[in-house]
C-alpha cells in the first residue's frame, strides 16, 4: 500500500502540466461553492490527513478500541482547521504585500493561492471565510471533549493558536523568522490530538510517532521560502531564509531532515515506538535528494520545483509509512 501511494503521489507531483496550470481566475470558478473550496488549497490538506492517521494508529497500537465516529469527526474538522489556516494565511500575506511582490514564485507550491490578487475572492470575503472555518472547529471540539476528556481543550487551543499566530498580527511568527516552530507544533499537535480523542488521556507515544512527520512538514514550508525570498524581503517579511541568506539557510533544510529521521530511529531503538514504525525512514532518500538540489540551486528558484515536489512526497510518504507501521504492529 505504501508503494502504491508513493507511485500515485509521485506521478501527480511530477506531472509537468501541474507546473503550467493557469493561476485562478473568476472565469475559472463560476460556481461559488467550488470557488470557496478551491480557496482552501485542498490539494495540500493531505499532510493533515496523514497526521491524523499517525495519531489514530498510535492509539490503536496501544490497544485502544477504534471508534469510527470519533475518528471521522476528528479527521474532518482537522482538515477544516487546516483549510482555515490556509485561507487566513492568504489574507495576511495579501495585506503584507509579499505575494504581490513575488515574481519568482513556483505556482501552485509557493507565492500564495493568488485568489485575492486575481480577483477570485475579495480580501474581505477571504478574511470572513477563513475565520468562519476556524470558528466552526470549536463546536466539533466541544463534542469531542464531551466524548473523550477535557484535556483535549488544551491540545486544540495549541493547534489553533499555532496556525493563527503563524500569519496573523500581532504575532506574525512567519515575519519574525520563527514560523517553523509554529508549523512543528501545529502538525505534532494533530497527531497528539487524534490519539487523545481515542485514548481519553495524554500519552507521549503520539508525540514520538508524529515528530518526524511534523519536522518534514516544516521542511515543506521552509523550502518554499527560497523561491519567495525576494518578495518576502521586499514586503518586510523576514522569514528564516531572508534572515539567514540563502548560502547559510540552505544547510538548515538538510539538518532538519537528518534530525527528523534520526529522531524516529532513536525512538524505535529506545523502545518508544514499535520497530515497524521505522518504516517512516524509507522516505529518507527523497529528503536527501531534495537537500542535494537545494544545496546546488538555492539561488536559482526556477531549478527548485523537483526539490519541492520531493519534499512534499517525503513528508506524506514518511508519515503514512509510520502510521501503517504502527497499525501493523498492533
Amino acid at each position: 500500500m505504501v508503494y502504491l501511494f508513493s507511485c500515485a503521489f509521485s506521478n501527480f507531483l511530477s506531472d509537468n502540466n501541474l507546473m503550467h496550470t493557469l493561476e485562478p481566475t473568476l472565469a475559472k470558478y463560476p460556481n461559488i461553492v467550488l470557488r470557496y473550496i478551491a480557496a482552501t488549497r485542498p490539494a495540500f490538506l493531505s499532510i493533515t490527513l496523514v497526521a491524523c492517521l499517525i495519531g489514530l494508529a498510535s492509539a490503536h497500537v496501544s490497544g485502544i478500541p477504534f471508534q469510527m465516529d470519533k475518528a471521522l469527526i476528528t479527521l474532518f474538522f482537522a482538515l477544516v482547521a487546516h483549510a482555515g489556516v490556509n485561507v487566513i494565511n492568504d489574507y495576511y500575506d495579501y495585506r503584507l504585500g509579499s505575494d504581490a511582490k513575488n515574481f519568482e514564485r513556483i505556482f501552485p507550491f509557493t507565492g500564495g493561492s493568488r485568489f485575492i490578487l486575481n480577483g477570485v475572492l475579495s480580501a474581505r470575503e477571504t478574511l470572513i471565510f477563513g475565520y468562519l472555518l476556524l470558528f466552526s472547529v470549536i463546536s466539533a471540539g466541544l463534542w469531542l471533549m464531551h466524548v473523550s476528556a477535557g484535556g483535549l481543550f488544551w491540545i486544540g487551543l495549541a493547534g489553533l493558536f499555532a496556525g493563527w499566530a503563524y500569519s496573523a498580527p500581532p504575532f506574525r511568527l512567519m515575519c519574525r523568522g520563527i514560523g517553523e516552530p509554529a508549523i512543528y507544533v501545529g502538525w505534532a499537535v494533530i497527531a497528539v490530538g487524534a490519539d487523545f480523542v481515542m485514548r481519553g488521556e495524554f500519552s507521549a507515544q503520539p508525540w514520538f510517532a508524529g515528530t518526524t512527520f511534523a519536522l518534514l512538514v516544516v521542511n515543506i514550508l521552509y523550502i518554499n521560502q527560497f523561491p519567495d525570498r525576494k518578495g518576502d524581503a521586499a514586503a518586510g517579511k523576514c522569514t528564516l531564509v531572508v534572515r539567514l541568506g540563502t548560502e547559510r539557510a540552505r544547510w538548515l533544510y538538510l539538518l532538519i531532515a537528518v534530525f527528523a529521521y534520526g529522531f524516529l530511529l532513536c525512538a524505535v531503538a529506545l523502545n518508544k515506538l514499535p520497530v515497524y514504525a521505522a518504516a517512516g525512514a524509507f522516505a529518507l532518500p527523497l529528503s536527501f535528494s531534495a537537500a542535494r538540489d537545494l544545496l546546488a540551486h538555492a539561488n536559482t528558484p526556477a531549478r527548485l520545483p523537483n526539490a519541492i515536489k520531493r519534499t512534499i512526497l517525503a513528508a506524506n510518504l514518511s508519515g503514512l509509512a509510520t502510521a501503517l507501521g504502527l497499525w501493523a504492529a498492533a
